[in-house]
C-alpha cells in the first residue's frame, strides 16, 4: 500500500486510472464536485473503488464542512452550514450551540455515508485571528481556543454517530495566515508563547482519529520549511507538544504554498514524518511520480489508518437525518 490518498478525474473511473490505481494501490481516495453527480453515481464510484482494492474499510474522503467548502451540493444535496453559524450561536447558548454542531455533522454524515464516504475532512480547529485571510474566514468555530475545541468535539462526535471519520485541520493552525496557502506560502511571525492559542484545540483533541497539515511557516518553530515539510513540527508540535498520535495526512501537496515537482513534495512531507500524502488533482503524470518516488505505507501508518477505521466500523447510529436538520436549524434560531 502506498501512503498517499488520490483525486478521481470524474464521475466514474476512466481505464488509465483502474489499471494505475490497481498497481499502486493507494490508502485511499477523495472526491471533489466533479465526482459527485447524484447517489447513485457516487455510491457505484464509490463501490467500483472498494471493489479494486479489495478493503471494504477503504478510506474515501471528501471535503464536506458545510459553506463554500462543500463538495455535495444542492439541489441533488442539502446546504449545511458553515462554522460561524455555531461561533454565532455559541455567544449566545453554549450549550445549543454544541448540540447543534453535534446535530449538524451527524446528519451530514449519514448523507455520506449513504453514498459510500467515510471520512471527512472536517472540522476545521484553526483559531480565527484578526486579519486571517478569507481562505479559511466563516469556516472557522471561532476565536476562543476552548470554544472552538468544544465545537470540533461535537462536530467529530457526531461525524463518527454518522459511521464516518472526521479529520482535524490544519494541524498545528490556520487562523494567522494573511495570505491564501492555495496561492503563496504564508509565514507566520508570532513567538511560540502566542502560538499556544493556536495550538490549543488540537491538544484538547488529540485523540481525534486523524489530522491534516498546513502549508504555513512559523518561524517560532522552523522558519525554513511549511508546517508539512518540518521534521522539528512534525516531531516536536505535533507529534510531541500537542500529543497527536492519530493518522497524519498533508493537506493538498498541489498547493502553491509548496514548491518542486508533485513527487519532490509528496517524499518530502513523508521524510518529515507525515504518515500520508494527500494528492487531490487526478493528474496522472502527477500520480505516477509519486507512487513512483515513495515507498510503502510504514507499520506506524498502516496501525494508525486501522485505528481510525475501527472508530467506525459499526456504521451509522439508527437516526433520521431530517430531525437531526430539524432540531440543528431549531437551536440556530436562537441566535
Amino acid at each position: 500500500m502506498k501512503p498517499v490518498i488520490f483525486g478521481l478525474s470524474g464521475h466514474s473511473l476512466t481505464d488509465s486510472e483502474r489499471a494505475f490505481f490497481r498497481e499502486a494501490d493507494p490508502l485511499g481516495y477523495i472526491l471533489f464536485k466533479r465526482n459527485c453527480g447524484d447517489r447513485a453515481q457516487m455510491k457505484a464510484l464509490t463501490d467500483s473503488l472498494r471493489e479494486l482494492g479489495g478493503r471494504a474499510d477503504l478510506p474515501i474522503l471528501i471535503d464536506q464542512e458545510g459553506g463554500q467548502v462543500s463538495r455535495m451540493q444542492p439541489p441533488v444535496w442539502p446546504a449545511f452550514p458553515a462554522g460561524a453559524a455555531f461561533n454565532a450561536l455559541y455567544q449566545a447558548a453554549p450549550i445549543s450551540a454544541i448540540e447543534a454542531a453535534r446535530h449538524n455533522y451527524h446528519a451530514l454524515a449519514l448523507m455520506l455515508h449513504e453514498v459510500g464516504v467515510n471520512v471527512n475532512c472536517a472540522p476545521l480547529l484553526d483559531v480565527l485571528q484578526p486579519g486571517a485571510t478569507r481562505a479559511i474566514g466563516d469556516r472557522a468555530f471561532g476565536g476562543e481556543p476552548m470554544q472552538v475545541a468544544a465545537l470540533g468535539r461535537a462536530a467529530i462526535e457526531g461525524l463518527r454517530r454518522g459511521g464516518v471519520v472526521g479529520v482535524i485541520k490544519h494541524m498545528p493552525g490556520h487562523g494567522r495566515a494573511v495570505v491564501d496557502s492555495h496561492l503563496e506560502l504564508p509565514r507566520v511571525k508570532a513567538d511560540a508563547a502566542a502560538l499556544e492559542i493556536d495550538i490549543e484545540p488540537f491538544a484538547r483533541l488529540n485523540n481525534a482519529p486523524m489530522a491534516m497539515t498546513c502549508h504555513l511557516v512559523f518561524e517560532a518553530w522552523d522558519a525554513d520549511h511549511p508546517a508539512t515539510q518540518s521534521p522539528t513540527v512534525i516531531s516536536e508540535i505535533i507529534r510531541g507538544r500537542i500529543g497527536f498520535d492519530g493518522l497524519l495526512m498533508t493537506d493538498d501537496i498541489d498547493m502553491k504554498a509548496l514548491s518542486g515537482s508533485a513527487g519532490q513534495k509528496a517524499s518530502a512531507a513523508l521524510a518529515a514524518g507525515c504518515d500520508v500524502v494527500l494528492d487531490c488533482w487526478a493528474r496522472m503524470d502527477e500520480m505516477v511520480e509519486i507512487a513512483g518516488l515513495i515507498g510503502d505505507a510504514t507499520p506506524e501508518c498502516i496501525a494508525r489508518l486501522d485505528r481510525a477505521m475501527a472508530t467506525v466500523q459499526d456504521g451509522p447510529e439508527q437516526a433520521d437525518m431530517a430531525e437531526l436538520i430539524a432540531v440543528r436549524d431549531e437551536l440556530l434560531a436562537l441566535a
